[in-house]
C-alpha cells in the first residue's frame, strides 16, 4: 500500500464545504480531582470542603452510601455518604455521577438528616446522571448473606459495609442493573425487570425475603422526587467543560489501595477510586483532567481486615485510634492504625499521578516521643521496589523504618508553615522528598481553618 499523498492529506484536512482548515478543538476547562491515598478515611473531604468554597460544580464520580466523608462547618459536623461534599455551598452545583450506585432511601434520609443540622435547598442544586446505577434493599440484604457465607466457608469476611455496593456492581458488570433512566421511563417496563431480578436473586440466594410491591411503591415516589435532579450525564459534563469558565472539582471515595484493581484485592471496594474512575464514572475525556490532589493521613490507618505492613498492635496503635478519634463513618468500626507508610503513598502517586498531596492529622502525633516512616519493603531480607499484589506475600513484607524526634508541642493553632515546630516540618519535608510529590496542604485540627496552604 502506498503512502498517503498530498492531495489526500489536503481533503482530509479541510472541510469540503468550505475548503478552510478545520480548527483544532479546545480542551475545555480542567478538572481537579480529590483522592484517597491509602484505605480511606484521609480527610478527603474536608479538602473537598476547602476546594469547594471557591468551585461551581463538585462531581462524584463512583462508589456509593459506602463512602463517608465528615465536614465541619462554624463547629457544625455534616456527614455527607452520597452527596457531594460540595452540597454545603449554596453557590455550587452538585453532581452525582453515572459511576456512583445509588441506593434511594439512603440518599433522601442523608438528605434529610442534614437538613436538620442547617443544610438548605439541597435538592435544588444536586445533578443526578440518568446512567446512574440503582441500589436496591435486597443488594443490602445479599451482600449480610454474602459476608455471612464467607466467614463460615473461610474463617473470614471481606469487611464490607453492608451497603449493598458490590452487589450492585455485580449486576451492572453481568448487565442485570436497573438505572435511574430505567426508572424514570416506562415504570411497567421497570417493574417486569425489577420483578425479574428479584426471583434472579431468590434463586441464587433462597432464604432471600422481597415484598416486591412494597418496594415498588416506595420506588414509584422516589422517582417522581428524583425527576427535576436527574440529567443526561454526558450532555451534562460536556457542556460543563466546554461552556463558560468554570472551576470543576471531582471528589474520589474510598481510596488508592481500595481499587478494585489496584487496591490490595480482595479487601478492596467494587469500583475504580483512582483517577481513571474520574473519567469513566462521569464521561470526562483524559485531557480535561486538571490538578490530582493525593490526601494521606500523616500516619495511616484500615477499616476491616486486608493486610497492612505498618500496622502498630501496641500502645502505639491505641494512641493513634483514641487521639485520632479512629471510628468509622460510615460503620462506626474501630480503625486498625500504623506508621505512616511511603511504599504505599509512592505507589498511589504511580498509579494517580498526584500534582500535589494533602498530609493531614498531623496533630494527632504531638504527643509522640519519636515517629516512624515506613520507607521500603523487604522480601527475604531483600528490599524490593514494587507494591506486592498478592496478598499472601504483602502479609510477610518486613518494613524499613527511617525513625525521627517527636516534636513534642501543640501544633493544632499552626495557620501557616513557620508556626510549625522545625521537627514538625522535617517530618514533612521527608515525606514530600521521598515521594517526590509537593505537600500542598498540612492539616492540624478538624475544621477547614486547620488546614495550612503551603503553596
Amino acid at each position: 500500500m502506498s503512502g498517503w499523498s498530498v492531495n489526500d492529506h489536503k481533503s482530509y484536512t479541510n472541510s469540503p464545504a468550505t475548503g478552510q482548515k478545520r480548527m483544532r478543538s479546545e480542551t475545555g476547562n480542567k478538572v481537579t480531582v480529590v483522592l484517597g491515598a491509602q484505605w480511606g478515611d484521609e480527610g478527603k473531604g474536608k479538602v473537598v470542603d476547602l476546594l469547594a468554597t471557591e468551585s461551581d460544580m463538585v462531581c462524584r464520580c463512583q462508589g456509593g452510601n459506602n463512602a463517608g466523608h465528615t465536614v465541619v462547618v462554624d463547629g457544625q459536623a455534616y456527614d455527607f455518604h452520597l452527596l457531594p461534599s460540595g452540597i454545603i455551598n449554596s453557590k455550587c452545583t452538585s453532581v452525582i455521577g453515572n459511576g456512583v450506585v445509588i441506593h434511594l432511601p439512603g440518599l433522601f434520609e442523608e438528605g434529610e438528616k442534614n437538613e436538620k443540622k442547617g443544610l438548605k435547598g439541597w435538592e435544588k442544586r444536586l445533578v443526578i446522571s440518568d446512567r446512574a446505577h440503582i441500589v436496591f434493599d435486597f443488594h443490602q440484604e445479599v451482600d449480610g448473606m454474602l459476608e455471612a457465607q464467607r466467614q463460615e466457608q473461610e474463617g473470614k469476611s471481606i469487611g464490607t459495609t453492608k451497603k449493598g455496593i458490590g452487589p450492585a456492581y455485580t449486576c451492572k458488570a453481568s448487565r442485570t442493573g436497573l438505572r435511574i433512566c430505567d426508572l424514570l421511563a416506562d415504570f411497567k417496563e421497570f417493574s417486569a425487570r425489577f420483578k425479574n431480578l428479584v426471583q434472579q436473586y431468590q434463586s441464587m440466594y433462597p432464604g432471600l425475603k422481597v415484598d416486591v410491591d412494597s418496594q415498588l411503591k416506595k420506588l414509584k415516589e422516589y422517582a417522581e422526587r428524583l425527576r427535576p435532579m436527574v440529567k443526561d450525564g454526558v450532555y451534562f459534563m460536556y457542556e460543563a467543560l466546554h461552556g463558560p469558565a468554570k472551576k470543576i472539582l471531582v471528589e474520589g471515595a474510598n481510596a488508592a489501595l481500595l481499587d478494585i484493581d489496584f487496591g490490595t484485592y480482595p479487601f478492596v471496594t467494587s469500583s475504580n477510586c483512582t483517577v481513571g474512575g474520574a473519567c469513566t464514572g462521569l464521561g470526562i475525556p483524559p485531557a480535561n483532567i486538571g490538578d490530582v490532589f493525593g490526601v494521606s493521613k500523616a500516619y495511616t490507618t484500615r477499616v476491616g481486615i486486608g493486610a497492612f505492613p505498618t500496622e502498630q498492635l501496641n500502645p502505639i496503635g491505641e494512641l493513634l485510634q483514641t487521639r485520632g478519634h479512629e471510628v468509622g463513618v460510615t460503620t462506626g468500626r474501630k480503625r486498625r492504625c500504623g506508621w505512616l507508610d511511603l511504599v504505599i503513598l509512592r505507589y498511589a502517586h504511580m498509579i494517580n499521578g498526584f500534582t500535589a498531596i494533602a498530609l493531614t492529622k498531623l496533630d494527632i502525633m504531638d504527643v509522640m516521643d519519636e515517629i516512624k516512616v515506613g520507607v521500603a519493603y523487604k522480601i527475604n531480607g531483600k528490599r524490593i521496589h514494587h507494591f506486592p499484589s498478592n496478598m499472601d506475600v504483602l502479609n510477610k513484607v518486613e518494613v524499613d523504618y527511617e525513625t525521627f524526634p517527636g516534636w513534642k508541642s501543640d501544633t493544632s493553632a499552626a495557620r501557616k508553615w513557620a508556626d510549625l515546630p522545625q521537627k514538625a516540618q522535617n517530618y514533612i519535608r521527608f515525606v514530600e522528598n521521598h515521594i517526590g510529590v509537593p505537600i500542598k496542604w498540612v492539616g492540624v485540627g478538624p475544621s477547614r481553618e486547620c488546614m495550612i496552604q503551603m503553596f
